[in-house]
């Protein structure tokens, strides 16, 4: 098939992967593919593509790219995209796959931010080992990576300490404060997301662990949630706080604490705080593809984004994310993975978990990513059970080679979403009286919120 030019009238397929709106030949020329073979790919808008997509050429970029270099404070990054922390995901070893991935998509370095995942600040203070284990970085190359940590906590004191130790003794070079946590026995406490409710204690740890981490020289940023649920939005207030107390950069995830992780993310609401504040806030949510990231910073504004489920099993999406929104170069290859590739990452990803903890804990920890590895692929039964119980790489090698690798991507998981939605809770748990007032009792005591909570 002839290479002949497409263009569409909002947010070209930088990604390689879907197109999200009408074609227009009108409007945002100059946008070449080139395609293979005959299978059909079919849009959510209805329209139909024959071929598989092999490469993207950018003549003109969307408008508003290359992206500016994102500034937090200190640290420059030339590619706007953070993985989120997940717990039992990201792990140093799977964030150097996704760095790896991102580092093929654009000569830029650092390639992003990849979170550590999230630890407790009690946990850093009393210097739990499960909690130290955590810190583990992804940095032995200069200049590939920064020492990026999520602290979560709910007292100004123990969070301000335990920023101190990750930048006096680690050589922490960023710190998140996560308050859009939605797990149930987080926000009972009035930890979590339940906390920004409480703008007076928000503030005081806001401005607690920027004094902390300016000794250093270190930025800090906050993520939350647009609030509690629609009758208690608190993102604005949050965003405000935060922009004077010193926080160098907002991450919003566009959902509610009630919603967790159903429905549509409300990428309007990024939009109305990024009008909201001075500082760069970057947008987290519904961000499938790389299409999705060029499309949320169109619509919204925002600096940057922040991926969590979107790149489950799909660690090369930070290639397509560095191609679409680094700053260098106008011609990206972007095929999608056939299934032999596919594999291929799978064994990487099974090596540097090795290396980490061992052949039989670093195995057993792979085993929970091959269903969304696999997802949608044509795979036997036999073959997927086989893939999730994995003891050796004798065995996995074996698995691996089992598998169709020529067998193409599958169209139909393009632009959907990935791990967990669940349904809206009914309400949201907090402690009795929270929503009475939006400053906090002095009487009442946070210190269980850090409980039975990820990190220590």
């Amino acid at each position: 098939m002839r290479a002949r030019p497409i263009a569409t009238s909002a947010g070209v397929c930088l990604d390689g992967f879907t197109i999200r709106a009408p074609i227009d030949p009108g409007r945002s020329p100059g946008v070449r593919l080139r395609l293979k073979s005959h299978t059909p790919r079919v849009w959510k808008e209805g329209f139909r593509l024959t071929g598989r997509l092999q490469t993207v050429t950018t003549r003109q970029r969307h408008p508003g790219y290359p992206v500016e270099v994102l500034r937090i404070g200190s640290l420059e990054l030339p590619v706007p995209v953070v993985l989120a922390p997940m717990a039992g995901v990201t792990n140093p070893s799977y964030r150097r796959l996704c760095r790896e991935q991102a580092e093929q998509g654009t000569a830029a370095r650092p390639a992003g931010l990849f979170v550590c995942e999230m630890i407790t600040s009690r946990g850093v203070v009393e210097r739990n080992p499960r909690t130290f284990d955590m810190l583990r970085f992804d940095d032995h190359e200069p200049g590939s990576s920064v020492r990026s940590v999520q602290l979560y906590g709910v007292d100004p004191v123990v969070v301000a300490r335990a920023t101190s130790i990750l930048c006096d003794e680690l050589g922490v070079q960023h710190v998140d404060l996560n308050f859009g946590c939605p797990v149930p026995k987080v926000t009972r406490r009035g930890g979590g997301g339940a906390l920004p409710w409480k703008r007076d204690r928000l503030e005081a740890i806001l401005r607690a662990t920027v004094k902390a981490a300016a000794a250093y020289g270190v930025p800090v940023t906050m993520k939350t949630r647009l609030g509690i649920d629609t009758d208690h939005i608190t993102y604005l207030d949050a965003g405000r706080i935060a922009q004077d107390a010193g926080i160098a950069a907002v991450l919003i995830h566009g959902r509610t604490v009630q919603q967790a992780y159903s429905g549509e993310a409300d990428w309007e609401a990024i939009a109305r705080l990024v009008e909201h504040v001075d500082i760069p806030v970057l947008g987290n949510g519904d961000i499938w593809e790389a299409a999705d990231a060029v499309r949320m910073m169109d619509q919204s504004g925002c600096a940057g984004v922040v991926i969590g489920r979107g790149c489950l099993g799909r660690p090369w999406l930070f290639r397509d994310l560095a191609a679409a929104l680094g700053p260098d170069g106008t011609a990206v290859e972007l095929a999608l993975p056939t299934l032999g590739e596919v594999g291929s990452t799978i064994r990487r990803h099974a090596e540097l978990l090795v290396d980490l903890y061992g052949e039989k804990h670093g195995l057993t920890d792979l085993r929970k990513h091959m269903a969304w590895y696999l997802k949608g692929f044509p795979v036997g039964g036999e073959t997927r059970r086989g893939l999730a119980m994995v003891a050796s790489f004798d065995d996995l090698d074996a698995r691996l080679a089992d598998l169709d690798a020529a067998a193409e991507f599958p169209a139909g998981e393009l632009g959907t979403p990935r791990g967990r939605q669940g349904t809206p809770r009914d309400r949201v748990i907090l402690p009795y009286g929270w929503l009475d007032s939006p400053c906090l009792d002095d009487s009442v005591d946070l210190s269980d919120a850090e409980s039975e909570v990820s990190g220590g």
